[in-house]
C-alpha cells in the first residue's frame, strides 16, 4: 500500500512482503517529507554465544541527518507483548567492546536481545527518526537461523614431520557453553602454484587439532579455521586470521 500527497510533499509509505509459518517477513513504513528522506536501516541480526544473547546491526547513515532510533521485538505470535532493545552506539562496535560478524568499515548501532527463547519466531523493528520523519523497517528470525560463531583463535602450525603439519586452535570465548552446545570446525589452507591460487577446505572436525599429511617441503601454506554449531545451526563463523607457515625442506 502507497499513498502520497505531492502538493505538501508528504509521503507515507508502506510495503508489506510475506508472512508465511515461518518464513522471514519484511516490513518498510515511511513517513514525512520526500525532501532528504531517512536512510532505511539495513538490519543484520546474529548469536555468536548461543542460546545466550543475540545482536542486530545496522550501519549509521553517513549522509542523513542526525537520527533517533527505537528499536523493538516481540514474539511473532504474541506482539502484544513488547519489549525494547538495549541499544549500543557505534562507538561501542568501533571501540571493539562488541564483536561484529565481519569486519568493517562502517559505524554500526547494535541492538541486544538476551534470554531469546528457543525455538520461537521473533520480529525486530527499527525506526529511524528525525524533526518529525521516521522510517521503520521489521524483520523476523529464530534463534537457530541466526547462531553464527565468532571465528576460533590462537591458530597455531607446527611440523610433525618432513611432510606432515599439526594444525591447533582454540574455540571462541564468546562461546560460552560448548559442554551443551559444541562446536565443530573446518580448516581452509591455500597455496600457490605456478602463479595460481590453489585452495582445500577439509572437515567438519569435532577437535581443536589435526595433523595434515603429504604436504610440500619448501612450499608456503595459508591456514585459517572456521567454527559451526555441532548440529549445523545457522551458518559456520567468518575465518580465523591466516597463519603462514612453509615446510622446511629436508636437509641432505
Amino acid at each position: 500500500m502507497t499513498a502520497a500527497a505531492f502538493g505538501s510533499r508528504y509521503v507515507t509509505v508502506t510495503i508489506l512482503m510475506c508472512i508465511l509459518g515461518s518464513q522471514a517477513l519484511d516490513l518498510l513504513r515511511a513517513t514525512g517529507t520526500s525532501e532528504n528522506p531517512l536512510s532505511v536501516p539495513k538490519v543484520h541480526c546474529w548469536c555468536s554465544t548461543y542460546p545466550n544473547v543475540a545482536h542486530c546491526t545496522w550501519p549509521e547513515p553517513s549522509h542523513s541527518p542526525p537520527t533517533h532510533y527505537i528499536a523493538t521485538y516481540s514474539e511473532r505470535h504474541n506482539m502484544t507483548s513488547t519489549k525494547e532493545c538495549h541499544l549500543l552506539p557505534p562507538s561501542s562496535s568501533s571501540s571493539g567492546l562488541i564483536s561484529t560478524p565481519s569486519s568493517t568499515s562502517e559505524q554500526l548501532w547494535i541492538c541486544q536481545l538476551p534470554s531469546l527463547k528457543l525455538l520461537t519466531d521473533y520480529i525486530i523493528n527499527i525506526t529511524a527518526v528525525h524533526s518529525g520523519r521516521s522510517i521503520s523497517h521489521l524483520t523476523s528470525f529464530m534463534l537457530e537461523d541466526i547462531v553464527k560463531p565468532d571465528p576460533p583463535i590462537d591458530v597455531r602450525v607446527s611440523p610433525n614431520n618432513t611432510r606432515n603439519l599439526l594444525v591447533e586452535w582454540s574455540p571462541p570465548p564468546t562461546w560460552t557453553d560448548l559442554a551443551v552446545f559444541p562446536l565443530k570446525y573446518q580448516i581452509l589452507y591455500q597455496w600457490e602454484n605456478k602463479g595460481a591460487r590453489k585452495s582445500v577446505t577439509l572437515g567438519p572436525f569435532e577437535d581443536t587439532k589435526v595433523e595434515l599429511k603429504g604436504l610440500n617441503p619448501g612450499r608456503a601454506y595459508l591456514f585459517q579455521v572456521c567454527a559451526r554449531e555441532l548440529l549445523g545451526l545457522g551458518k559456520c563463523s567468518d575465518w580465523s586470521i591466516p597463519v603462514k607457515t612453509t615446510i622446511p625442506r629436508k636437509r641432505l
